[in-house]
């Protein structure tokens, strides 16, 4: 239907959509088409209202990210045909952009995708060379990005059928739903209605901009978002403009920080504010939005942007004479890191978002937008959050402190002669040399580690093996024992990656990286519901800190606080028991991400500073000392060890992943991807994650780079570091199959240049269990 009927007439449906901005929309237009038959979406005033009707209408092939430039892609490609499909002429546009840069620092174009584009100067001879025209003759001579991007599009359909009964009981404002009010079934409270769910399959999709909040807290949740007004003005007609004989495209000046385009016979300009010069609509946060905003504006406040118009002024000095015919002040919200929150939420059940936009589906992204991201980057406002550790007061004036998913974290530490403090760049920075001192403290000695922000959850009752069992590709250790386990999807994919130790029959202790708490734990907490499993699952991360201990004397002094026995024979790689280390009680699992000799401690957060001085202590004759998660990550990758969220996602399957060992496809236990994964083996796969030596300068992989072979882009890097045992660089890629031999040489692009790289065997240094059954064996072992 083109336009909503005033009342369902129904209060059950099988999938609610909130929200009928171009997220909601989309929302509804793709499940329907997907098949779902009951898709009913609610909007408080009329489709696209709130931020979308006011967007500025810009979106780009490109983005640094490889997943959403797919999905530019795939936006761009439906747009185009979505006209022919409606019926409905959208305004569809398709004439290029250009980046300028004064600086002549475009590093994101080189990150990795077969839609890489070039950077290149504006000439005569590159618009020659190109398949379509990013020439901007308004603009004044600078260094251009060419991209394609289209503009000026809406799409409006409510998509819905007949109510079918579905599963969760939500109350929603009737001021989010007005149009859907009369004859609708609801409870004694006149300012809502209930959706009664009883159907196992709802999804409750929540895409309601800056609504977002105060549905969050109607069921419990604090949804992190902050409505920021943006402004954007459209001039009148400008005869320079109107004289073309082809429309201009987009200019994005990242140290003017503004886009500019035309529109109609004029330009439309917009600024991405400063910090300082961007103002937020507080009152939202704290009193929610007001009941009757829709379509409505703010209003206009020239004076804030005109810093930004007078630079666009001199780069497009046609703009000087035009005059000011319409300002738009519109709300558009955000999250902490600008990124939207999209998926299932944890501890909600049927409950998904899909907020927190801003326009990133337009490529607007405010303020951080003309800002230079640089690897590594840090962004320091409101930290530290309420998620530190117990030793966090302790460390915070000694070293670099960076942000792991809400949690402070210890990037590297000082010594006097130390450059400290935050120093961004594109190539090895301060870091770089007290990172290697790390690496050699941890290979030659002994390194303690702040590892408190894991995810930690404790696993217990009757179902709890037959659970574990189902989820896991491994086989679910013993009593005592830890290893390595992978949850797949359906598909075969890695969805996550835990450490998984038996503490007690029955009692398990589950710890997953970061950033990966909450994804693994409602996976988890959804297949319990799914299976009727009889267990119980408690989140232990915020209650419980972490230290890990490693390097050739970490069982030394170890033992010096220790009443039982760690030697090799009685305390083996991969397992863990209950101990106590200087009267202090600690779960101790024989492991490290360093592939050293080491120990996880997991403590009570108060113990977390008596337990680190009492291993500092002990530990002074053999010079112990910090180190952190930069050294952390190039030791991890000498040992060929992947991470989840780079080498391996719910995009990638095991097998090319190379993760084969932990793969138990003969276990009896028909766990979750086991029969898609039979099948992926059977056919093969067409590319296999490889490690790479590169031969650089002064610059170092981080991953999404594009790999080269024969002038083409052929893969991607995954993640990378500086080897401080090989003195080069090192990474991981995915390449075809047919270029995965050790020996094959390739190319990576870092920093608009392509360094020589080849393919080695890995690891390049083996890990301390290795290398110590290789002694046993009487062979002597690489390091």
């Amino acid at each position: 239907q083109e336009t909503p009927s005033p009342s369902l007439g129904k209060d059950r449906a099988d999938t609610v959509i909130i929200g009928g901005g171009c997220v909601g929309v989309s929302l509804a237009y793709h499940l329907a088409k997907a098949g779902l038959k009951d898709v009913v979406l609610l909007e408080k005033s009329e489709l696209t209202a709130g931020s979308t009707w006011h967007a500025a209408g810009l979106t780009t092939y490109f983005h640094p990210g490889i997943n959403l430039k797919k999905i530019h892609s795939y936006s761009i490609k439906l747009y185009e045909k979505l006209e022919e499909e409606t019926g409905q002429h959208i305004a569809f546009y398709l004439e290029g952009s250009t980046t300028s840069s004064s600086s002549s620092i475009l590093p994101s174009p080189t990150v990795s995708t077969s839609l890489s584009l070039p950077q290149l100067p504006d000439s005569p001879e590159t618009h020659a060379s190109l398949d379509f025209p990013p020439s901007f003759p308004l603009l004044r001579p600078t260094l251009l990005d060419p991209e394609s991007r289209e503009r000026g599009w809406r799409y409006s359909k409510l998509l819905r059928a007949a109510a079918i009964p579905v599963n969760c009981i939500c109350p929603i404002p009737r001021s989010v739903c007005s149009d859907f009010t009369a004859d609708v079934g609801h409870d004694a409270e006149p300012n809502l209605l209930n959706l009664v769910c009883l159907h196992i399959s709802v999804l409750f999709l929540s895409s309601l901009g800056f609504w977002a909040r105060d549905i969050g807290k109607m069921i419990g949740l604090q949804h992190p978002l902050i409505p920021v007004h943006h402004q954007y003005v459209v001039t009148s007609t400008i005869p320079e403009v109107k004289a073309l004989k082809t429309e201009l495209p987009v200019i994005r000046d990242l140290e003017g920080s503004y886009y500019l385009r035309q529109e109609r016979d004029g330009l439309l300009f917009g600024p991405y504010e400063s910090e300082e010069k961007m103002k937020l609509q507080d009152s939202w946060v704290t009193n929610g939005v007001p009941p009757g905003f829709g379509k409505e504006l703010f209003e206009s406040d020239l004076d804030r942007i005109m810093e930004y118009m007078e630079i666009a002024m001199e780069m497009v000095p046609v703009l000087k004479k035009a005059d000011i015919v319409n300002t738009i002040a519109g709300p558009i919200t955000y999250s902490p890191d600008v990124l939207p929150m999209v998926g299932p939420h944890q501890g909600v059940r049927n409950y998904w978002v899909a907020i927190g936009f801003g326009m990133p589906w337009i490529l607007v992204l405010f303020c951080f937008f003309s800002l230079v991201g640089y690897p590594k980057e840090e962004r320091f406002a409101g930290r530290p959050t309420e998620r530190t550790s117990g030793l966090y007061d302790l460390l915070k004036s000694k070293c670099s402190m960076g942000f792991h998913a809400g949690w402070e974290q210890p990037h590297w530490f000082y010594k006097p002669g130390d450059e400290t403090g935050y120093k961004p760049s594109f190539r090895r920075t301060n870091w770089f040399d007290p990172v290697g001192r790390e690496y050699k403290q941890v290979m030659e000695k002994v390194g303690v580690i702040d590892l408190s922000p894991f995810g930690k959850f404790k696993v217990k009752g009757t179902d709890s093996v037959k659970l574990l069992d189902h989820l896991f590709a491994n086989v679910v250790p013993k009593v005592g024992s830890t290893n390595i386990s992978h949850m797949l999807t359906p598909r075969g994919k890695v969805y996550a990656e835990l450490t998984v130790s038996q503490l007690y029959p029955g009692e398990f202790m589950l710890v997953t990286g970061s950033g990966s708490e909450l994804h693994d734990l409602r996976w988890i907490e959804e297949e319990v519901r799914r299976g009727e499993y009889k267990v119980e699952i408690e989140n232990m991360t915020d209650e419980m800190g972490v230290l890990g201990v490693a390097g050739p004397y970490a069982r030394q002094i170890l033992q010096k606080l220790a009443s039982e026995d760690l030697s090799e024979d009685s305390f083996k790689f991969l397992q863990s028991r209950h101990m106590k280390l200087s009267d202090i009680a600690v779960t101790a699992i024989r492991i490290s991400y360093t592939g050293e000799l080491g120990w996880e401690l997991y403590h009570r957060k108060e113990d977390s500073v008596a337990l680190y001085s009492a291993i500092m202590e002990a530990g002074q004759k053999e010079g112990i000392d910090n180190f952190g998660t930069y050294a952390l990550n190039a030791l991890r990758l000498e040992k060929g060890f992947r991470a989840w969220g780079a080498e391996m996602n719910c995009d990638t399957n095991p097998l090319e992943a190379g993760l084969e060992y932990f793969v138990k496809l003969n276990k009896p236990a028909d766990f979750t991807g086991k029969q898609a994964l039979k099948q992926i083996k059977e056919k093969g796969f067409k590319r296999r994650l490889v490690y790479l030596t590169l031969e650089t300068d002064n610059v170092d992989p981080e991953g999404n780079e594009s790999v080269w072979h024969n002038g083409k882009v052929i893969g991607n890097t995954t993640s990378g570091s500086f080897s401080y045992r090989a003195q080069q660089s090192l990474a991981f890629a995915y390449v075809p199959t047919e270029l995965s031999k050790v020996g094959q040489k390739l190319e990576v692009e870092l920093l608009g240049k392509n360094y020589p790289a080849t393919i080695i065997q890995e690891p390049l240094v083996l890990t301390e269990p290795t290398r110590m059954h290789l002694q046993r064996k009487g062979e002597s072992p690489k390091i």
